[in-house]
């Protein structure tokens, strides 16, 4: 049989693929509410510094350029955005936002959670149109505003790939600076685990060609260390991985089932071969029920093998089996809904797991069972860590979860401008959630961050350095939000 089309939920989370944060608010945080000008800044002799365009509240273009993926931030209005051409234009623009004392942000994908890519009142450096690719001897030369479908169009015509996400809309940089979880994180490890090099623009002005051996500090934070941190990437150089069919199959429990589910899920995370992937989702359904499956894959292209092997760790066969082999860029389109992807309203946050108790899992289940009984369109979504994702690469990561089992999303659908009621109920069941694993929880996800969570618990144990490194790189904190590193 064949694997039916997957939900557009299911192929948004199957590979963590969202690339920087999640939002839990229902306000605009105060970082991003407003920046408070000094003088008025000669916006026109910007303009005509840069090749890029520059687009004015008010003026013809903004309207769009502006938005961001999830219609919540719609509100946000910021003085200015620069969609910059290359490099010296983000190092133009960085120059020109510390001399007149304006807040900036970067911007790629426009996926943050927590709306990170927009600023009201600052400036939005936007770099999706520096979308430019290349390839030579296994290394993908990438500008830092491609999206992850048109990166995977691109090397399928080398035989090439790329541990990625799912979404294809998702910009490569925000993805690959958090960490970048997927189908490939078991066999190939992180996005980040692949950066050869990064060309970067530091607080100071300065243009950075970082690697192991040039800013070796830099490069290891940077590998995993979240994006608007440290500076703004202007491109990467990736090492790549064969584009290979993969092997999927989709299975099926009744609720009755979720806990042995789950906790067989735990054990195939942690026991399958690394060619072994597998999503979970427990969703809510409005009636009240939970619907449980497994959407998982083998690199090797024997779904069936993997589906019997995290079975056996079930302790049942699923009550629904379907299997089908792709190829790379059937995948691509099959696991992110197709080439593109429309805005959508969510809110949504995030726990890194070590492995959870018979008690920890029931709470879990709990906690997506009581948004079922109130209709809320919830689930929890595990993706699985393990395999080469464990191992640090060579020249070093600050991504602090290596010895992570896999890592739960609580994520809500919604309205594109959601009310406060619905909005509450939202953040209830996200708080909830956290409870529910507060026993087995290590921390959160960068990618996936959100508000009311100290910026310290999504990096562990490689907070502290990071700090230092953001000291040394940034020391006036000119890259700043209620997100960043301090």
């Amino acid at each position: 049989m064949s694997v039916t089309r997957v939900d557009r939920r299911t192929v948004l989370k199957a590979g963590g693929a969202l690339a920087a944060a999640a939002l839990t608010s229902s306000q605009v945080p105060a970082a991003f509410a407003s920046s408070r000008l000094a003088a008025a800044p000669n916006w026109a002799a910007f303009q005509k510094s840069i090749k890029g365009t520059l687009y004015l509240a008010g003026k013809p273009g903004y309207p769009t350029v502006r938005q961001l993926f999830n219609p919540r931030w719609d509100a946000t209005k910021p003085a200015a955005v620069v969609r910059t051409a290359n490099a010296t234009d983000v190092q133009t623009a960085i120059n020109f936002a510390r001399k007149n004392k304006v807040v900036s942000v970067p911007k790629s994908g426009g996926h943050s959670y927590v709306g990170g890519s927009t600023v009201g009142n600052g400036l939005v450096i936007d770099t999706s149109a520096m979308r430019s690719m290349s390839y030579s001897g296994n290394v993908l030369t990438v500008g830092a505003g491609a999206k992850l479908y048109d990166v995977h169009a691109f090397l399928d015509k080398y035989g090439k790939s790329l541990p990625t996400g799912t979404c294809p809309t998702v910009g490569i940089a925000g993805l690959t600076l958090g960490g970048g979880m997927g189908v490939h994180t078991r066999a190939f490890g992180l996005t980040c685990d692949r950066i050869q090099s990064l060309g970067v623009i530091t607080a100071d002005g300065t243009a950075r060609n970082v690697s192991a051996t040039v800013d070796p500090d830099l490069f290891w934070a940077l590998r995993g260390g979240g994006g608007g941190n440290l500076g703004i990437v202007t491109s990467f150089k990736l090492i790549t991985i064969p584009a290979t069919k993969l092997g999927f199959f989709r299975l099926t429990w009744p609720e009755s089932k979720a806990a042995d589910v789950v906790r067989g899920w735990q054990k195939f995370a942690v026991a399958a071969p690394i060619t072994a992937w597998g999503n979970l989702h427990i969703d809510a359904k409005s009636n009240g029920t939970l619907q449980v499956h497994v959407l998982g894959c083998s690199t090797t292209g024997n779904g069936a093998a993997a589906a019997a092997e995290l079975e056996s760790y079930v302790g049942s066969k699923a009550t629904t089996r379907t299997f089908a082999v792709r190829t790379h860029m059937e995948s691509v389109k099959y696991l992110g809904g197709g080439t593109t992807s429309p805005r959508q309203g969510f809110l949504a946050g995030s726990d890194v797991l070590k492995p959870m108790t018979a008690p920890t899992i029931t709470a879990l289940l709990g906690a997506v069972k009581a948004a079922a009984r109130v209709k809320l369109p919830a689930a929890a979504i595990l993706d699985p860590l393990g395999g080469q994702a464990a191992k640090i690469p060579s020249g070093g990561s600050s991504w602090g979860w290596r010895s992570a089992v896999g890592v739960v999303q609580w994520y809500t659908g919604m309205a594109a401008h959601p009310t406060s009621a619905q909005l509450k109920a939202a953040q209830t069941f996200i708080t909830n959630g956290h409870r529910a694993v507060r026993p087995s929880t290590l921390g959160g996800y960068v990618n996936y961050v959100e508000t009311g969570r100290s910026v310290s618990s999504y990096y562990g144990a490689n907070y502290a350095r990071l700090q230092t490194v953001k000291k040394k790189y940034d020391p006036a904190n000119f890259f700043h939000t209620a997100y960043t590193i301090a």
